[in-house]
């Protein structure tokens, strides 16, 4: 069995609010590019599999933050996989700062499609041909919990350009975080206590199209969902302040 990875980080200038301190965004930017410098380390990051026309897409994710650190402070990202499905993979990362105490932990699930058909394909192989990257290891946290429904308190509109595609050509992930999070009252963003968010992607949305984004407050927690100019939901997520 494989161990668990670490990655170094520091928290830069252009990762952090007017408070100082990082960004929930950023801190959920380390997570996922530490998935992907992982994936590649090991070789079956997005390269490898573009080779057979097939690329990782994110299914479902779940990030808790106890705290957002300053700027300029050094942290530690550590990840591993934990199983391998015939459509999702786990892939789960803690959060520490430079003493080790650990400030925040993730549980994300990738699925691989075809890029040309954009439909998903069997990951079983990669479980397979890469089993010693298996962490026989839980998860630090509950997998991503699914939101079936919002009923939006407020919406407002957003035209997909250029700067929201990544390289799937759909939507980046963060992009519809950021999105969400601009419809919260700033004092809220900035405010500190812990947090929890859990995202379903339903399905991708593309350049030109225009997206529907709603909210809706229950007490202490914030749901989302972003339709496409179809009414269909693309993505549905909460936040839960604590």
């Amino acid at each position: 069995m494989a161990e668990k990875s670490v990655y170094n980080f520091r928290v830069e200038p252009q990762q952090v609010d007017f408070t100082l301190r990082a960004t929930i965004t950023s801190m959920i930017e380390a997570v996922l590019n530490t998935a992907g410098i992982d994936a590649h380390g090991k070789g079956f990051g997005v390269d490898a599999l573009n080779a057979d026309n097939h690329s990782w897409v994110l299914s479902r994710m779940a990030v808790e933050l106890d705290r957002l650190p300053a700027q300029y402070a050094p942290y530690a990202v550590a990840t591993w996989i934990s199983d391998y499905g015939r459509v999702l993979s786990t892939r789960n990362f803690t959060l520490a700062d430079a003493e080790g105490r650990i400030f925040g932990r993730a549980v994300t699930q990738w699925a691989m499609i075809d890029l040309a058909k954009r439909t998903a394909v069997d990951l079983s192989w990669v479980g397979r041909a890469h089993s010693e990257a298996i962490v026989d290891a839980p998860s630090p946290a509950d997998k991503p919990r699914k939101i079936r429904e919002v009923t939006p308190m407020r919406m407002w509109e957003h035209r997909v350009v250029y700067s929201d595609i990544d390289f799937n050509r759909h939507v980046n992930t963060l992009r519809y975080i950021e999105m969400m999070l601009d419809m919260l009252p700033v004092e809220k963003l900035t405010c500190e206590r812990p947090m929890r968010l859990d995202a379903h992607f339903l399905h991708e949305t593309r350049f030109g199209q225009t997206l529907r984004i709603g909210c809706e407050e229950r007490g202490e927690t914030d749901l989302f969902e972003v339709k496409d100019d179809g009414g269909v939901a693309a993505v549905r997520a909460c936040i839960e302040w604590k």
